[in-house]
């Protein structure tokens, strides 16, 4: 049985037109070598497996070579190149500067230099993870990278170059070496399955390239998984099995529900992501991704930039093509937002779920559509509770005939959930500590200019409120009812009434015994000011939602008694308390307890 060699090591490139992704830096190096132009030092950063140091060794061997060709290529004849490819030559020290840090590693390196090579021009020292040697390592190293022997070049490899010390980065020549893109790295793995003769599916391994974010060397490591668990047959359903990976089909199949405003089924199919072992935010994240694929896939000239198999490629441009322009953006900023909030949350599944419902029932003609969206959620469940013959706890709605005057007054409301439970009946917005109160009721036109000029929205004239309802058909408003959709309403303010939705969130309406007029009390008559300006709106809502043209509301305004503030010194506030609590007498006799 003939040793078994991983695909990173057996097909690593030995020329370099062979490195994969890297053209650029290739090209460079070679021309420096045909032009007799080598620098003393060079500096490889860049990503984990991209191909440094792959680069530095082809680059020590090509220098080294005795009969190199007329592209700049080394010609893996001579006793130079034998001796590399066996790795037998005495012309590459390579140093790993993750367990060798120390300024006794860097003195011995040191001492090496000043040897000349035996065969071939130069000696090349590269050193791996240079980031991991200390100050002191880097400060023994910098006169001799500075003016090394003509016969000694360094190349230094980093993954991050910004802990490099400056003075060293300005001694060497710096090639940033770029992450593998996706078509470069499954044109890679299709050459290694033919050369090994496994059978493959070209999205099988365009999830491979996805799965190693841009290296190659990771690429090939999962190409080896795969190829174990597979037995050689490459196919797309194995990969994703092998390696835990949502499978496309989740999403479009969910973009479908959001599209349709299917609730139900978008919940039940994220519960089948979880119930796979998913995690919620994975899951929300690669759901923006294929948002954002699909936004790339509505025109031909940013198609490019989707990195796909041809078949998922045009799958995305069946569904891009039902997707309007404005709803992508919406969603997108939804899965964003809930991406960012995830880890702070809580209750994570409903995170999830509250962004689902708000992306099936976001539209396209909202107005600030393609901005941050508004966060309101609709009614979902009303409907079905009602196909079902179950009876939905909600205001009830006014027959076919009446619908129709009722629309044509006020528009429908955005939401009927209030976002927060209502004050419990008979509560005070007021401080406990503000003594008795006496109300007063405060009309529109008692108001003076200076308030009606620092309301909140502009104070119309007493505008009169069209009926919503059909004369004889008013229904009995309960105080509960009433609360409800208080806050429904309050949920529907624009954000520019921000300050008075806040103020009004804490305010409980309490209904008269007559059951048609409700009061709010306020803490000073400004607020009555802002609250009388939102009469019109407000009771039009009120109307339409409660069945009821003859509700109505009054606006009272709490003054608190005037006492004069007294100060009180510590005895006296002792006395105070002796007075309110006798036992505090015995516990100070017991205990000899003095006032200082």
């Amino acid at each position: 049985m003939s040793e078994y060699i991983v695909s990173a090591r057996k097909y690593r490139p030995m020329t370099f037109d062979t490195v994969v992704g890297q053209s650029s830096i290739a090209t460079t190096l070679k021309n420096a070598i045909l032009a007799n132009k080598l620098a003393h030092a060079y500096l490889f950063c860049g990503p984990r497996g991209v191909g440094k140091t792959t680069c530095a060794r082809i680059f020590a061997k090509t220098i080294n070579c005795l009969n190199p060709r007329e592209d700049g290529e080394a010609c893996n004849a001579c006793e130079s190149c034998q001796a590399f490819n066996e790795q037998r030559s005495l012309n590459i020290h390579e140093l790993d500067a993750a367990s060798n840090n120390s300024v006794d590693d860097i003195r011995n390196l040191i001492d090496q230099v000043r040897i000349p090579p035996q065969i071939g021009k130069y000696k090349v020292f590269i050193i791996d993870e240079v980031h991991m040697l200390s100050t002191q390592a880097f400060n023994a190293f910098l006169k001799t990278l500075e003016e090394p022997p003509a016969h000694a070049i360094f190349i230094l490899a980093t993954t991050e170059k910004h802990k490099i010390l400056p003075t060293i980065l300005s001694r060497c020549q710096i090639y940033d070496f770029q992450r593998m893109s996706i078509e470069n790295m499954v044109n890679h793995l299709e050459h290694v399955a033919k050369q090994e003769g496994y059978t493959y599916e070209p999205a099988a391994l365009n999830i491979i390239a996805q799965k190693a974010d841009g290296g190659m060397r990771d690429a090939l490591s999962i190409f080896d998984q795969v190829v174990s668990y597979t037995g050689g047959n490459i196919t797309y359903q194995h990969v994703i099995e092998n390696l835990n990976v949502l499978d496309y089909d989740y999403y479009f199949r969910l973009v479908d529900y959001l599209l349709e405003k299917k609730i139900t089924e978008s919940l039940l199919l994220y519960n089948e992501v979880l119930s796979k072992g998913f995690e919620g935010g994975p899951f929300i994240s690669g759901l923006a991704s294929h948002l954002r694929d699909l936004l790339v896939s509505r025109d031909p000239q940013t198609t490019q930039l989707l990195e796909v198999s041809d078949d998922i490629r045009q799958r995305y441009a069946q569904q891009a093509q039902r997707c309007k322009v404005q709803w992508l953006y919406r969603a997108i900023r939804l899965c964003n937002d809930c991406d960012l909030a995830y880890r702070n949350s809580h209750n994570k599944r409903l995170q999830v779920e509250l962004t689902l419902i708000e992306a099936a029932q976001a539209t396209d003609d909202e107005p600030g559509a393609g901005r941050r969206p508004v966060r309101r959620l609709k009614p979902i469940f009303s409907l079905l509770a009602a196909a079902a013959g179950t009876a939905v706890p909600a205001v009830p709605k006014a027959p076919a005939a009446q619908a129709a005057t009722t629309s044509s007054a006020t528009p429908s409301p955005k939401t009927i959930v209030p976002s927060s439970g209502p004050t419990p009946a008979g509560s005070s917005p007021l401080p406990a500590s503000a003594g008795p109160v006496k109300l007063k009721t405060v009309k529109l036109g008692s108001l003076t200019p200076s308030l009606r000029a620092h309301s909140a929205v502009p104070i119309e004239a007493e505008a009169p409120v069209a009926d919503v309802v059909a004369e004889g058909t008013d229904r009995p408003v309960r105080q509960e009812d009433l609360t409800l959709q208080w806050q429904a309403f309050i949920n529907t303010m624009p954000q520019a009434e921000t300050a008075l939705a806040q103020r009004m969130r804490i305010m409980q309406p309490a209904l008269a015994e007559e059951g048609t007029v409700a009061t709010i009390t306020v803490e000073n008559e400004e607020v009555a000011a802002m609250l009388n300006s939102l009469k019109p709106r407000l009771l039009a809502f009120l109307r339409q939602q409660l069945q009821n043209n003859s509700l109505d509301f009054a606006v009272t305004v709490a003054e608190a008694t005037s006492q004069p503030a007294r100060t009180y010194d510590k005895r006296q506030q002792l006395r105070h308390l002796c007075e309110l609590n006798p036992t505090l007498i015995s516990l100070g006799k017991t205990f000899k307890l003095e006032l200082t």
